[in-house]
């Protein structure tokens, strides 16, 4: 594998493409099959601009699929969706989406570099790839500068995740979505990663809304906790996460982390079991 000597950089602070509005989602409802046996049951949720959110709750109550909702990549039955005043449809067309599935789905035949350019390459307009950013800017700022050339094969399974999330964070979107990006990982390698995303984070202020089966790193990330119930997955409870920003290394083994952590373990078990992670 390749060693990564390089420091990770900040990104110089750029505003967002779009700044008012939020990510709004009012009473979305979703059912699979010819019964529609329902999976997401009237979920009703507002993201503020620059906000980062949290979806947490039992395997099978519809995280996902309200992801893929919301990145357009399936049809709600009911409901609707706006994205900073826009629809799902022309977020999308706009690149104001930035979606990163637990497939990282990295190109092997392309190297790091051209991994990252491959979203600003298809269907590019001037006008949308003016709100990009340099790629090779992000991956040095995501300590990748030294395997710019190298190919996915040649990466440890956390820097092939990098790569992944600096993809994303080239195209500068308005609204990320992450689904459980760091389940595949070791637990000292999710750590690491979980910190530099909030740094990146810190810099860009991208409105996310992250899906994970993980309480601490739920809490750790968020302003948010929405806590969902087993399917038809409904939101059950939106916990307001109160830390200090920026946080650093050491807040996990505060208190006031303690406590958040035990509000969230609390509202899952109310919603009849689920393992945490």
């Amino acid at each position: 594998m390749v060693a990564v000597t390089e420091r990770t950089q900040h990104l110089v602070p750029r505003e967002p493409p779009l700044t008012s509005g939020g990510l709004v989602v009012d009473g979305v409802s979703k059912g699979y099959g010819p019964s529609r046996n329902p999976v997401l049951r009237d979920i009703s949720l507002t993201v503020a601009p620059g906000s980062f959110v949290t979806i947490i709750g039992p395997s099978g109550c519809g995280k996902s699929t309200l992801l893929r909702i919301l990145a357009g990549l399936e049809r709600e039955d009911r409901g609707a969706v706006s994205i900073f005043g826009e629809s799902v449809d022309r977020a999308r067309e706009n690149k104001h989406i930035g979606y990163v599935p637990q497939s990282l789905a990295l190109l092997p035949w392309r190297n790091v570099l051209d991994n990252v350019r491959l979203p600003l390459e298809i269907g590019r307009r001037d006008d949308a790839r003016a709100g990009g950013r340099d790629p090779e800017e992000i991956l040095r700022a995501f300590g990748l500068g030294d395997v710019l050339h190298r190919h996915p094969a040649e990466l440890s399974g956390g820097m092939r995740q990098r790569v992944a999330i600096a993809r994303v964070f080239a195209l500068a979107p308005a609204v990320l979505l992450m689904d459980e990006p760091f389940s595949s990982l070791d637990e000292m390698t999710s750590e690491v990663l979980r910190h530099e995303l909030l740094t990146h984070w810190q810099d860009n202020r991208t409105t996310v809304v992250f899906v994970t089966h993980s309480v601490s790193e739920a809490v750790l990330l968020s302003d948010e906790v929405v806590v969902m119930s087993p399917a038809p997955g409904e939101i059950r409870e939106v916990i307001r996460i109160d830390l200090e920003r920026p946080r650093d290394n050491l807040v996990e083994i505060t208190h006031a982390f303690h406590e958040l952590e035990s509000r969230v373990r609390l509202s899952l078990r109310s919603t009849d079991g689920v393992g945490d992670g």
